[in-house]
């Protein structure tokens, strides 16, 4: 990590108490919900991060908590440095303050984010399914979301597929 954004997340992680960890040179805030609007308005504003490149999310059930992580990726586009920003949530109905006043791009990802993980952006304009059809139940990211599948058949197993699949009826 370069010294100009190791200072800047050194400055952000004393004002918000939030962790700052490096892997391989790049830089990563964890951020407490509460704190991530602040924080993500602060990087905006007082940092030069005028661009937000993606909001996505992690699910690592079974453990509860945190169960998620919201990751954001902004950039400073005139120095070219990029920070994620990760936020954990517990439990099966998280929610956090959306960074659509911020970014307004940040509709769309928010929107597939919780079309795909349940995650619930406190404020925002328009949260409804994307990808989606309306009427699906669920949230098809999720680790404990049922898996629907159909058997693979080989050689082996040719007998016990072939009794399970529908076949038309033969007129005589």
């Amino acid at each position: 990590m370069d010294e100009a954004l190791q200072a800047i997340t050194k400055g952000i992680s004393e004002k918000f108490q939030a962790e700052t960890q490096e892997f391989r040179g790049e830089a990563t805030l964890v951020v407490a919900p509460e704190k991530i609007h602040n924080v993500l308005q602060a990087l905006r504003d007082e940092h030069g991060f005028d661009m937000l490149i993606d909001v996505t999310a992690v699910d690592y059930w079974p453990e509860q908590e945190p169960r998620f992580h919201v990751v954001y990726l902004i950039t400073a586009t005139r120095t070219n440095q990029v920070l994620c920003v990760r936020s954990p949530l517990n439990g099966n109905s998280p929610s956090i303050p959306t960074a659509e006043t911020l970014w307004p791009n940040a509709n769309w990802y928010e929107r597939e984010v919780w079309d795909m993980f349940g995650i619930k952006f406190e404020g925002h304009s328009d949260l409804r399914r994307i990808i989606m059809p309306y009427e699906w139940e669920g949230f098809p990211l999720r680790k404990d979301y049922p898996l629907g599948y159909e058997e693979v058949q080989f050689t082996f197993n040719e007998k016990e597929i072939m009794v399970k699949k529908p076949h038309p009826e033969e007129r005589t």
